[in-house]
């Protein structure tokens, strides 16, 4: 059965200029019967055909859009390929400013026997000596006594040249000379500091009985950073000439002579670690009950000024004996504890 064609004037459905039909004009070699030419080739398009062809033209491939890198992506994008978020401005997250290396040397805390750690713990006590003359060469450049006695100096050093010779120069000359005077004369008190340290010798940890002191040492590595001498001391009560070192201990004590932490590494617990262990030894060696206390006259006990000047040295024992009754609370309760869970 033959198609019936039929003309399609597209004139009258869409009208007006600028329509489709005057875009479909603008193509060269398409003219439609809008057309004032009478020689232009007139289209005759069937309806089937005109919508096949619309279909065909509107379906247009994403990917052959997206060859243009101001075309929008139309096809889903994967969003393995997405790159990772940004983290926010408002989060930041620094890294720690002294990270702890790997292989961060063990830190030991134990008896020390062989004589060459004994001779670095006796260095590490006369070191410990000698650092006394900078604190207290410190804490007597501001001590109240002292700071009166520069500023009764400076006025009258300023009485006399200013006023009486009314010369500048000789003020300052003067003012200089004063406090000059008065750091060297600190430095000569403290120095004796250095005597101190230099005559502590060997025999200073040998007892009268001949016996060595315990030394006790942390090391950091192999670095000995601590060190805790320790004096048991028999008890008085046992009579007999014969008698071992192990039962003359008991019902003893133990002494602290000397106890002393690197600078660089004090407030950080390493000095409790060696009372708790001189508490340990003690009782190990004289009795679950044996007292432990600082010597009266322990290694940095040395006095170079008038007890008038001697109040940081005191405050510094205070807080050692402080530390020590702490210890001693502290294994008093571990013992009540393990009593009740016995019961």
């Amino acid at each position: 059965m033959a198609h019936v064609v039929r003309e399609l004037d597209l004139s009258h459905h869409y009208g007006g200029h600028g329509s489709i039909v005057d875009k479909m004009n603008a193509v060269p070699g398409l003219k439609t019967s809008t057309d004032s030419s009478a020689e232009a080739p007139r289209l005759i398009l069937c309806p089937t055909a005109f919508f096949t062809f619309l279909r065909a033209n509107l379906n247009v491939n994403p990917s052959a859009m997206s060859s243009n890198a101001n075309t929008p992506m139309l096809e889903p994008y994967p969003t393995h390929a997405l790159p990772p978020p940004s983290p926010s401005p408002l989060v930041t997250v620094d890294p720690p400013s002294q990270p702890v290396p790997d292989d961060l040397p063990a830190l030991s805390c134990g008896v020390v026997n062989a004589e060459i750690d004994k001779v670095d713990a006796l260095n590490l006590v006369t070191d410990s000596i000698a650092q006394q003359r900078q604190t207290s060469s410190l804490h007597l450049v501001f001590h109240p006594y002292l700071v009166s006695v520069l500023v009764v100096s400076l006025a009258l050093a300023f009485q006399y040249s200013w006023r009486m010779k009314r010369d500048l120069g000789l003020a300052l000359m003067l003012h200089s000379g004063v406090v000059m005077t008065y750091l060297l004369g600190i430095r000569f008190v403290t120095g004796r500091y250095i005597v101190v340290a230099e005559a502590m010798k060997w025999d200073w940890m040998v007892g009268e009985d001949g016996e060595e002191d315990t030394v006790i040492g942390v090391r950091f590595g192999k670095e000995l950073i601590g060190t805790l001498f320790l004096r048991l001391e028999p008890s008085p009560n046992l009579t007999g000439k014969k008698r071992t070192r192990a039962s003359a201990l008991k019902g003893g004590k133990g002494v602290i002579r000397a106890w002393t932490v690197k600078l660089k590494y004090r407030h950080k617990g390493v000095g409790t670690d060696m009372l708790q262990e001189a508490v340990k030894v003690t009782r190990e060696k004289c009795g679950k009950d044996a007292a432990v206390g600082f010597a009266q006259e322990h290694a940095n006990s040395a006095v170079v000024m008038p007890e008038a000047f001697n109040g940081q040295m005191r405050r510094g024992e205070q807080k050692a004996a402080k530390a020590l009754e702490d210890v001693l609370a502290e294994w008093e309760e571990v013992r009540r504890h393990k009593r009740g869970n016995s019961r």
